[in-house]
């Protein structure tokens, strides 16, 4: 694969609004996870809800879009001059050169369950301002980006469960390679709804405490919101040798089970692998690898045992879940820029809430934050169904 350059990149989470504030956060171990006030859940957990939200609606150009997903996104795009860099490419390139791929896994969900709430007692019918489209259809989140981007390219949604904003990446980097575009928007959001939090509670995987990746105690996830976003072109000198580029991205598909990973985790070290192939490098080039790491029994030591199939002990890695909650479909692009602010700030990110490993796992789990010399850096996403996807990070040079 041809590196590209991140010309720039935005993430917000429940711990903190932007670069800088999430790199203080990573620094200071301080988690964004709390007793979930997210409705009347007639059980207890922990969530990773990002504040505000309820009191920042879209309104004028963009209110028909207004949705909790959107307005996440709309955070995002404005946190650490993403929009100036957008205008920037859009100056250089043409706006009819830059795609738009995002990702998601519940979209504006949150806003039909609203509305079927307000639905007429007589007719069922749905109220008459409820717009499906620009709101709850997954599309609705590229079209939204791409209109407050000013941007005519091609644009997509990939929703893959919890690898979706990671395969985006991939997905901008074969688009541009094919000459459809010259420089690529990649990300997405996802937010808290009531079928994702009582979905998984149903499926037994949902912690009642904070999630305690990699832990020899473990319950299972905590589900946090978030968006991020990044933009992709094509590195060139003037971009310099500090600048942090995708250098790699793998994909492969286990599909062993509808909701659990293969066992000895082959989809994901395949995934590992063929990131690992992209990049033309070798397991022992990688200085740090985020964990997908979403604190359940099966999906933990799934990982675990494909982490140690390929890169035996002798590379660092961690689960950054304890500070975000698992964000689902941002999961990717979150944790793609968490991946990027280590390689820039020389820190390698710890885990909140895991106090005792697993003594059966065999990786080099980090527990606690670090200086470090990273120079690159994988970032895994595993999603339902086997969806898997791992991006290979690191700088120019």
């Amino acid at each position: 694969m041809t590196p590209l350059a991140i010309n720039n990149f935005t993430v917000v989470t429940s711990m903190a609004a932007g670069r800088a504030a999430t790199i203080a956060a990573l620094r200071a171990g301080a988690s964004g996870l709390a007793p979930s006030t997210f409705g009347a859940l007639p059980f207890p957990t922990y969530t990773g809800e990002v504040p505000g939200l309820d009191s920042a609606p879209l309104t004028g150009e963009w209110a028909g879009f207004d949705c909790r997903n959107n307005r996440l996104a709309m955070r995002a795009l404005e946190q650490d001059g993403f929009l100036a860099s957008v205008a920037q490419a859009r100056a250089r390139y043409g706006a009819g050169r830059i795609g738009v791929f995002a990702g998601t896994s519940t979209s504006g969900l949150l806003h039909t369950e609203s509305a079927y709430q307000r639905r007429d007692p007589q007719t069922g019918d749905l109220p008459p301002d409820f717009d499906y489209a620009r709101t709850h259809n997954t599309y609705s989140l590229a079209r939204f980006v791409r209109s407050v981007c000013r941007l005519a390219g091609p644009a997509f949604v990939v929703s893959t469960a919890c690898a979706a904003t990671a395969k985006v990446y991939a997905s901008a980097a074969r688009m541009i390679e094919a000459g459809i575009c010259d420089a690529a928007i990649v990300g997405g959001a996802d937010t808290l709804c009531a079928t994702t939090l009582f979905g998984f509670h149903a499926l037994g995987v949902m912690a009642a405490a904070p999630c305690r990746p990699f832990d020899a105690h473990r319950e299972g996830i905590s589900i946090g919101e978030a968006a991020g976003f990044a933009l992709l072109e094509r590195l060139e000198p003037r971009h310099g040798d500090d600048t942090i580029c995708l250098l790699g991205a793998g994909e492969s598909t286990d599909a062993y089970h509808m909701s659990s990973p293969h066992p000895e985790g082959l989809g994901a070290r395949l995934a590992m692998e063929r990131a690992l192939e992209s990049a033309g490098l070798a397991p022992e080039q990688i200085d740090y690898v985020n964990l997908h790491g979403t604190a359940t029994l099966a999906g933990d030591s799934a990982e675990d045992r494909a982490m140690t199939a390929l890169f035996g002990a002798t590379v660092p890695c961690s689960s950054t879940k304890g500070f975000s909650g698992h964000t689902l479909g941002a999961s990717g692009a979150v944790e793609a820029a968490f991946c990027a602010l280590a390689i820039q700030h020389g820190f390698m990110p710890g885990s909140p809430h895991t106090a005792e490993l697993d003594p059966e796992f065999g990786c080099q789990y980090v527990l606690q934050g670090r200086p470090a010399r990273i120079r690159r850096a994988m970032s895994n996403s595993f999603g339902f169904g086997g969806s898997n996807c791992s991006l290979v990070l690191g700088r120019a040079a």
